[in-house]
C-alpha cells in the first residue's frame, strides 16, 4: 500500500484512471456538473503520459523546455454522472501529427460510456508558439498510439529508424519504468 495517488494503469493501448464522483463535483441538481468533465479528461491525459514516462515538470525542464496546450475539444455528454459513482477515464492516444497530439477519451461508469471527448493537443514552445514534440517525446509515447505506431509523416523522417520500443528505454527506478504496450519484443 501506499500513500501516493493512483495514476491508473495501461488496458493494452489505452489508459484508464479512476475517479470518485465527490459532493464538490456536482451541481444543484446533485449531477455533475458540465465543466468537471474537462477536468476528468485533463487527468486521465496527464496521468496516461506519466505512466508512459513523460513527466510535465521534466518537460518543462529540459534543454528545449515545451509543454501542450488544447487547441480542439469537442465534448458529447450522454448520460449522467451523479455523487459518489465510481468512474472511469479512459483515454487512447490515436496519433502524433505534427506538433499535434490526436486523443480520444470517455467517462464510463461499469461500461457504460457517459461522456465523449475529441482532443487536439498542441506541443509549443513556452512563448506558446507550435513546436515538434521531442524525438525523446515521440519514443515514450508512439507504442502507445491506437493501431500502432501511426505517427504523421514528418515525424517519420525526424525519427525514422530510431524509434524505441518500451524494452529498450533507458533504465530508470523500477516504479517509474512505463509499462510494456501490447505486442512489444523483449525484456
Amino acid at each position: 500500500m501506499t500513500d501516493q495517488p493512483s495514476a491508473g494503469r495501461f488496458d493494452g493501448r489505452d489508459h484508464l484512471l479512476p475517479v470518485r464522483v465527490y459532493y464538490e463535483d456536482t451541481d444543484f441538481t446533485g449531477l455533475v456538473y458540465h465543466a468537471n468533465y474537462v477536468r476528468y479528461f485533463e487527468r486521465g491525459r496527464s496521468d496516461f503520459l506519466r505512466l508512459a514516462g513523460v513527466g510535465h515538470v521534466d518537460l518543462l525542464e529540459q534543454e528545449e523546455p515545451l509543454a501542450f496546450v488544447v487547441s480542439d475539444l469537442a465534448i458529447k455528454y450522454l448520460k449522467p454522472a451523479r455523487i459518489d459513482d465510481a468512474l472511469v477515464v479512459r483515454t487512447r492516444y490515436e496519433a502524433i501529427k505534427g506538433p499535434r497530439l490526436i486523443i480520444r477519451q470517455t467517462v464510463e461508469r461499469d461500461g457504460d460510456v457517459l461522456c465523449r471527448a475529441d482532443v487536439v493537443a498542441v506541443c509549443i514552445h513556452l512563448d506558446g508558439r507550435p513546436r515538434r514534440p521531442t524525438k525523446r517525446l515521440i519514443e515514450l509515447v508512439t507504442p502507445w498510439l491506437s493501431g500502432g505506431n501511426r505517427i504523421g509523416s514528418a515525424i517519420t523522417r525526424l525519427s525514422a529508424g530510431r524509434l524505441m520500443t518500451p524494452g529498450a528505454t533507458p533504465a530508470r527506478p523500477a516504479a517509474m519504468k512505463p509499462p510494456r504496450p501490447p505486442g512489444a519484443k523483449g525484456g
